[in-house]
């Protein structure tokens, strides 16, 4: 019987920084801007302040795309016929297999309507061109886990993380230590047995949410 685990996929495509793309059709000018996103508060934040910045164009339409298996997404058309905004945007950003993205087009009207294939083919190209702009990165997911043990472990907690490549962060040293790792999705098995058996030591998974409450902190 085949016992082996099939490998865990943790990596995938997005984008290192802001990259913009534009297309005009008609009187019409269509601003695209691709940011590299990894929550929905960023986003929001992000759409508002486009929406102030150019408070006087027509549309701000959006897609996004988030986490490794792209799992979170929405597309938003903003005002504009169903599908022809945000279903397009979305389009390209699953073509181009990127996730931890967001791309809002700005659209300012020119006075002609474009009709639904003109729409389309509006917001699509001004997301292509975004993209084709942008610098695609490779990136890894990963997994937050507290790592909770006595002093004089020390130097066995700390030689296991040497010997698995994981850098600790918010480390705390007393009586009672602890500190923080963040452990691609493809090593958690290995990281968890490596402290299996280690007395004086539990490891605690952060949860999303507590995740947050420690940042906000």
């Amino acid at each position: 019987m085949d016992t082996k685990k099939t490998p865990v996929s943790d990596c995938f495509k997005s984008i290192s920084e802001l990259s913009t793309g534009l297309f005009k059709d008609n009187g019409s000018k269509f601003l695209a801007f691709a940011y590299p996103v990894t929550t929905e508060e960023q986003i929001k934040e992000i759409v508002q302040g486009l929406k102030k910045e150019y408070y006087d164009a027509r549309h701000h339409c959006y897609a996004y795309r988030l986490g490794h298996t792209g799992a979170t997404w929405r597309m938003n058309d903003d005002g504009e016929p169903s599908s022809t905004a945000g279903r397009p945007i979305y389009g390209q950003i699953l073509s181009a297999e990127l996730s931890d993205i967001l791309v809002v087009v700005v659209r300012y009207f020119g006075g002609i309507k474009l009709g639904v294939p003109g729409l389309i083919r509006a917001y699509k190209t001004s997301t292509a061109d975004a993209i084709a702009n942008a610098t695609i990165i490779e990136k890894i997911a990963t997994e937050p886990f507290n790592i909770i043990f006595d002093y004089l472990q020390m130097n066995a907690v700390m030689k296991r993380l040497k010997d698995l490549g994981l850098t600790p962060t918010n480390q705390q040293f007393d009586l009672n230590c602890s500190l923080r790792v963040d452990v691609r999705l493809a090593l958690i098995d290995t990281f968890l047995e490596a402290f299996d058996k280690l007395e004086g030591c539990r490891i605690e998974k952060i949860e999303p949410q507590q995740d947050q409450e420690e940042e906000n902190i």
